[in-house]
């Protein structure tokens, strides 16, 4: 009889992480597919286009992307947090109210960010993109934001009920009718409008189709007639309030410092530098990618265990979750050492080998982010928003002003080098006090002499 090593029977009887591990696989199921297209899209479009209007690209779908996050209140994290709580214990009228009033709450914010999209367009134009004449495209394209009208709270509903294979299949979808899109763009020698109808397809795909999701599964999630669950259920508004303007707060921080490098590359550098910055930045989203689906799938678990104080299974599923992450990071940080010389230099003639020393460099900033995926998620489960937007808040800062007066002369890597030391930074300082509040718990608990939860140590 053969007997397995005790380290891989523990991994294999940890039921908390094989919960997440069949959730996050459907979803990685549909994005390793979805990886796939994803690549084969990018490739595509940026053969098709060619650096410079591949940089107007990049620039013209960041700028809609930007606009909208900028009002978001990110409230797919409410939703999990407060919602989700309440749904752990038993509490399903005040789950609905406050997911109620967090789909009012984004679909008032998304109609208001296609108006500033509106009055806006002109100005990003003339002095991101560049060109007067993409004004129109980018009024077209920004018809996106109110296709997603709700989709972070949907998502978030999907999540909370554990209907991952939903979130999976609209995934799988939206990229397999972009993917073809451009394909039928590129085989027609199409330019630089076809490609982004063919992202804005997609993102009309997802955002109606993850709505109506959420909305299937609401009534066996909250029980019949939770669409009359009245919003004065909601207990302390003002903490849910303060919590959801310090994710605003947050997600408007890592907006500027961290997911608008390329429009910044378009106002710093001319557009073919930031088609190579662009490219370098959708080979680490081809990295990211695998984990993205745990940082959705995580998150709720995490919160549900310092919901139920079990300690001991927290810090097992933030181990082992990180372990399973530095695998993959470094698998695709060694191919990219290997093997990224030689593909650049064959896609299109070389036209793409610039960007090399801007993707070598952002894979310290990116593995990092990568690995300790879950520090942010950890300190919201504790309740803790403001900590994290501190730290984003002064790192950004700094990177910023460093961005503005050090990028310009030395070049888009030197913008990359500023974001990767962003990451490194802020990314270990709040996994740092994430850890300390995980110990702090431990130890009040243990003063209080109730019993440890969370089965046996890892």
């Amino acid at each position: 009889m053969k007997l397995e090593p005790s380290w891989w029977r523990a991994w294999r009887e940890d039921n908390l992480l094989q919960g997440v591990i069949r959730n996050t696989g459907y979803l990685f199921s549909s994005n390793t597919i979805s990886m796939v297209l994803a690549s084969l899209q990018g490739i595509l479009a940026a053969v098709l286009l060619g650096p410079a209007a591949y940089g107007a690209l990049g620039v013209i779908t960041q700028y809609a992307s930007t606009v909208n996050r900028l009002l978001s209140f990110r409230m797919g994290e409410v939703v999990i947090k407060y919602a989700g709580q309440h749904i752990q214990m038993g509490r399903r009228q005040e789950a609905a109210a406050v997911i109620k009033l967090a789909a009012l709450a984004e679909a008032l914010t998304s109609v208001v960010a296609y108006g500033l999209l509106a009055l806006t367009a002109p100005l990003a134009a003339r002095w991101i993109v560049k060109d007067v004449s993409t004004t129109s495209i980018i009024l077209l394209y920004g018809l996106a934001l109110l296709a997603n009208l709700v989709t972070e709270t949907s998502t978030a509903v999907l999540q909370i009920g554990g209907h991952f294979r939903s979130q999976a299949l609209l995934t799988l979808m939206q990229n397999v009718l972009t993917a073809a899109w451009i394909g039928v763009a590129y085989l027609t020698h199409g330019g630089l409008y076809q490609v982004l109808m063919a992202y804005l397809a997609g993102k009309l795909l997802f955002g109606v189709g993850i709505a109506l999701a959420a909305g299937r599964w609401m009534t066996p999630m909250l029980g019949p007639g939770w669409q009359r669950a009245p919003l004065s259920l909601i207990q302390g508004k003002r903490k849910l309030l303060t919590f959801a303007v310090s994710t605003n707060l947050s997600g408007t921080i890592n907006l500027v410092v961290r997911d608008s490098e390329v429009l910044w590359a378009g106002f710093l550098f001319t557009t073919r530098e930031a088609g190579y910055y662009k490219f370098a930045q959708a080979m680490m989203n081809i990295i990211l990618m695998p984990i993205t689906p745990f940082i959705n799938t995580t998150f709720p678990e995490i919160s549900r265990q310092v919901a139920a104080r079990s300690w001991a299974a927290l810090r097992r599923l933030l181990r082992r979750t990180s372990l399973v992450a530095a695998v993959w990071t470094a698998a695709c940080a060694a191919g990219l050492l290997l093997l990224g010389p030689w593909v650049l230099g064959w896609l299109k003639d070389g036209a793409y080998l610039p960007s090399l020393p801007g993707m070598l460099v952002l894979l310290a900033g990116f593995g990092t982010a990568n690995v300790l995926f879950w520090n942010r998620p950890l300190l919201l489960s504790f309740g803790m928003p403001n900590y994290p937007l501190g730290v984003t808040a002064t790192a950004g800062a700094l990177k910023t002003v460093l961005m503005l007066t050090v990028a310009r002369p030395f070049g888009y890597v030197a913008q990359a080098v500023l974001l990767s030391g962003y990451f490194i930074v802020s990314v270990g300082l709040i996994v740092r006090r994430g850890l300390v509040e995980l110990r702090r718990a431990e130890q009040e608990d243990a003063a209080a002499g109730l019993p440890a939860a969370g089965g046996e140590p890892a």
